[in-house]
Formats: C-alpha cells, sequence, structure tokens
C-alpha cells in the first residue's frame, strides 16, 4: 500500500535539506582553510589572510573551498527564505554573501606578504583579479552582518528575544573582525581577531539554520 506524503511535510523535507547546508558550510570552509593553513610552506596564521591559500601550486583547493561554500550558502539562503516567510531580506542578503564566496574563489587574491613562498614581502602588486576579491569579500562581509540584525529583528517580533541579542552580538563581532582586518594592518591580534570572527559568523548561521530546522513541523 503506497502512502502518499502531504504536499507540506514534503516542502518542509526540502526545506530542511536546504537549511543542513547552512551547517555545514562552516565547518567545510574553516576545516579545508585550517588543514592548508597548518601544512602548506611558509602560510602562518598569524599574519596571512586565508585568502592568499589560493595561490601556488595548490592554491586550487582554496579556489574550490570558496566556491562550494558559496554555494552551500547560497542553498541555506533559499532554506531560509522558505523557512522565515515575511522576511525576504534576510535570505537575499545571505544569498549574496554565498555569491561574494563563488566570486571571491574565481577572482583570486593576490600573493603577498611572503605567501606563498618565495614573494617579496609586502602587500605586493594589486591585480584587476585582487581587486574583484577584495570588493566581493567587502559586499559579502557587509550583506551577512545586515542579514545578522535582520534576522534578530525577526526573531525579536516573535518574542525570541535570546536569539535576537546572540544575532545582533553575532554581526557586532564580525563587523569589529572585519573593520580590524580592513584597516590594513597586519598585527597578529588583528589577523587572528578576524579569523574569530569568521568563526563566530559560521556558528550563527549553523546556529540558525538548526533553530529553524528544529521548527519545523514533522521534524
Amino acid at each position: 500500500m503506497t502512502t502518499t506524503v502531504p504536499d507540506h511535510i514534503r516542502a518542509n523535507r526540502v526545506t530542511r535539506s536546504l537549511l543542513g547546508y547552512g551547517v555545514l558550510a562552516g565547518p567545510f570552509y574553516v576545516g579545508v582553510s585550517l588543514a592548508q593553513a597548518l601544512t602548506r610552506d611558509g602560510f602562518d596564521l598569524t599574519r596571512h589572510a586565508w585568502s592568499l591559500l589560493s595561490n601556488g601550486g595548490l592554491g586550487w583547493i582554496q579556489i574550490t573551498n570558496f566556491v562550494l561554500t558559496g554555494l552551500m550558502v547560497i542553498a541555506a539562503a533559499v532554506g531560509l527564505h522558505r523557512a522565515l516567510p515575511g522576511s525576504p531580506w534576510a535570505a537575499r542578503l545571505v544569498a549574496v554573501y554565498g555569491a561574494s564566496l563563488v566570486a571571491a574563489g574565481a577572482l583570486r587574491a593576490d600573493p603577498a606578504m611572503g605567501f606563498p613562498a618565495g614573494t617579496p614581502e609586502g602587500p605586493g602588486t594589486v591585480s584587476w583579479h585582487g581587486i574583484g576579491h577584495l570588493a566581493a569579500g567587502g559586499i559579502g562581509f557587509l550583506c551577512v552582518i545586515v542579514a545578522c540584525f535582520v534576522v534578530a529583528r525577526r526573531f525579536g517580533r516573535e518574542g525570541g528575544k535570546g536569539w535576537a541579542v546572540y544575532s545582533r552580538v553575532s554581526g557586532v563581532l564580525f563587523l569589529a573582525g572585519f573593520a580590524g582586518i580592513a584597516s590594513g594592518n597586519s598585527a597578529p591580534a588583528l589577523t587572528l581577531g578576524f579569523v574569530a570572527a569568521v568563526i563566530v559568523i559560521w556558528t550563527w548561521l549553523a546556529a540558525v539554520s538548526v533553530k529553524l530546522y528544529r521548527a519545523l513541523p514533522g521534524c
């Protein structure tokens, strides 16, 4: 005997699958980046941005990391759109963040600060794709920061004050980390501070995705 699954249950299953990418994206990106940062010759976590890993003979690994992570974030954004009806900007902003990661992979960052091994110290020459990489990152980072506040507003309206505060704090911390690295100062505290901020924002996306996942009927 064949059992017919109601349309709304089927739709919720699709939404949960999409939200699952919001949980996977962060660990995937951070794991692949750290594995390279700890093993590639000449890379220093206290001095070098992860974007520099796109250079050298193994640069294709980080480029692929950017692209696949971006696609996962876009999938999660579709899940957010389905799970948060009436708040389209949250999903749109997260989708732009995902697209910016894909663009950051396609537009490779320029060698700098002695990486890859053999590269002169200092910021180096900025190419057209290096400018594009920086622009894509800046746009994406600002969008995900705003998304934190949009989601916080939605949670606040629904009585989720704790989640609203958490979203705002995550946005502020990521903004602080982004401002530090965007200043051009390569001090270890700012470089590591940005790494911490990246982990904060990925944790936020995962936590929100899990919350919405669990709230769906049929979970």
